[in-house]
């Protein structure tokens, strides 16, 4: 009898969760939030704090100059959000092929990923389509889900006392790949931001058109064998290209006032 008890409980406390959290997407897919931006803008500035103590930080400034001007020029069409005034950009001296975004306007790029991203238009697809997790909270969705599946995970106050949950909240930011601990983002997340990344680097005046060069520069860099590490949890080369050009095709033209990254 305890026993159900307490099922019936755990089931109320989550039905409960479930309707306090739903929320929609840019897109208009429903979601289920349970954290707020504050808890999230927290654990995204605790995990990148961890991060540039652990990573090799680039001292190389003209990476910097040209990574934070693409940046810039993205993260100025995407207009204040709640919990802080501007994205911290940092270069890692690293050869992986990654990047990422995190709740709190943090961002990270691997010098490796410049190797394969060879203009300013391929790295606005990347970091494009970062931010177009953050913007969409995609992260806040995975956590949710992690947390309902494991009612005694409590992740937010444990990641942000620095407990050894930290390592499951990093892998809910979507840095489960460096760190052996894998919460992959799903198929919908990545197309949803492959669709808020393609009108961002529209807007800012970089050509969408290049993103499917970046995914087929991607292609050859996996070479058969394993991926780079932002390829890791993503769909197929194929997929995403032939979506990336059904996505291309309905935008509208894309902002001939073209940045000069490449230029610094």
């Amino acid at each position: 009898m305890r026993q159900y008890t307490h099922l019936l409980l755990g089931g109320l406390v989550a039905s409960s969760m479930l309707l306090s959290g739903c929320s929609s997407s840019p897109t208009g897919r429903q979601q289920m939030l349970l954290f707020s931006e504050n808890d999230m803008s927290q654990m995204g500035a605790q995990s990148f704090e961890q991060l540039k103590q652990q990573e090799k930080i680039s001292t190389d400034a003209k990476k910097q100059r040209y990574v934070q001007c693409v940046t810039d020029a993205i993260t100025a069409k995407v207009g204040p959000l709640q919990g802080f005034d501007k994205w911290e950009v940092v270069v890692f001296d690293s050869d992986q092929v990654n990047a990422f975004a995190l709740p709190g306007g943090k961002i990270g790029v691997y010098t490796g990923l410049l190797k394969v991203a060879t203009n300013q238009d391929q790295l606005a697809t990347v970091i494009g389509h970062e931010i177009g997790h953050v913007l969409a909270q995609h992260s806040n969705e995975r956590l949710s889900r992690s947390q309902l599946a494991d009612a005694g995970l409590q992740i937010t106050g444990a990641a942000i006392s620095g407990s050894q949950y930290s390592g499951a909240a990093m892998a809910g930011l979507g840095l489960g790949v460096q760190y052996g601990i894998l919460m992959p983002y799903g198929r919908a997340q990545e197309s949803e931001s492959d669709i808020i990344g393609l009108q961002l680097m529209a807007e800012a005046g970089f050509d969408p058109n290049q993103s499917v060069s970046l995914w087929q520069n991607m292609a050859k860099a996996s070479g058969g064998n394993q991926p780079p590490e932002l390829l890791s949890t993503h769909p197929s080369h194929d997929t995403r290209i032939d979506d990336l050009k059904e996505g291309i095709a309905s935008l509208p033209a894309y902002n001939q006032a073209k940045p000069n990254c490449d230029a610094i």
